[in-house]
């Protein structure tokens, strides 16, 4: 091995241990700052719990309550909620963390396509959890008690119905990401503009397939989901094209530009 050969390896080596480095320090901050929003989820977890489950209190029969099978449930539950809800406060900073990690191994014009990518799929991710509260569930639960047989008790189980209620959440926000995988796809060149326009029929069946099996096996919740999730196709499709309009020009200047700044 030559003596440039020995010093290329040991650049790569080095190269490799800063970028080690800094993810370590990254992630210590994401963990840090999450335990430090944690603090006060876990505290108030009973009021977030009682918050939580207001949709489906407010619905039941008169009498009616929930109730926990497990003799750790009325602890186990709530703890639970305020872990999740600490991640779910601090996923910009954590998102934010990410970008910084990975920003500076991008081109200019890369870095201002993902930069409002990543602020987008936030916000979208945050509204479509609200979407789901304040929507859905009141529908959706007016829905499951008004279909109880006569006779029986309606009293959910609380550790089910985080459960339940989290895997909602989730797919809702995943849902509400559907603009940001249609800029992505037409962005990328996998799928054309006008490919994603001319297979609506398709794209509409599908996510009502999707959201069959994201809801409860009813047909209210499931149109619910599908409707706005076809809208944030449309909506998508409108976005991609305003996005990609004169994109290889400014695409063809920015490498330029990175070129002479290196």
């Amino acid at each position: 091995m030559t003596e440039g050969d020995a010093n290329k390896e040991k650049l790569v080596e080095g190269t490799l241990l800063s970028h080690l480095v800094e993810l370590r320090d990254r992630l210590l901050r994401s963990f840090i700052v999450t335990g430090i929003v944690a603090v006060p989820c876990l505290y108030f977890a009973n009021d977030l719990f009682t918050w939580i489950t207001e949709p489906l209190r407010q619905r039941l029969p008169e009498g009616a309550s929930m109730i926990a099978t497990s003799v750790v449930a009325p602890f186990m539950a709530p703890f639970k909620l305020g872990l999740l809800t600490a991640v779910f406060c601090a996923m910009p900073y954590l998102l934010y963390q990410l970008w910084a990690f990975v920003a500076p191994g991008l081109y200019r014009h890369e870095r201002r396509f993902a930069l409002p990518l990543l602020v987008s799929s936030i916000v979208l991710f945050y509204g479509g959890a609200a979407f789901a509260y304040f929507l859905v569930f009141p529908v959706m639960f007016q829905f499951f008690v008004s279909t109880t047989p006569t006779g029986v008790a309606m009293m959910t189980d609380m550790t089910q119905y985080l459960d339940f209620v989290m895997l909602l959440f989730f797919a809702f926000g995943l849902a509400f990401e559907i603009p940001i995988a249609t800029v992505l796809l037409a962005k990328t060149g996998l799928v054309s503009v006008s490919t994603l326009g001319s297979k609506r029929g398709m794209v509409l069946l599908g996510i009502f397939i999707i959201a069959a099996f994201l809801t409860p096996p009813d047909p209210v919740s499931q149109t619910l989901m599908a409707v706005p999730m076809y809208l944030l196709y449309e909506g998508g499709i409108l976005l991609a094209r305003l996005l990609l309009r004169n994109a290889p020009v400014r695409v063809v200047e920015d490498e330029e530009s990175d070129a002479h700044s290196t």
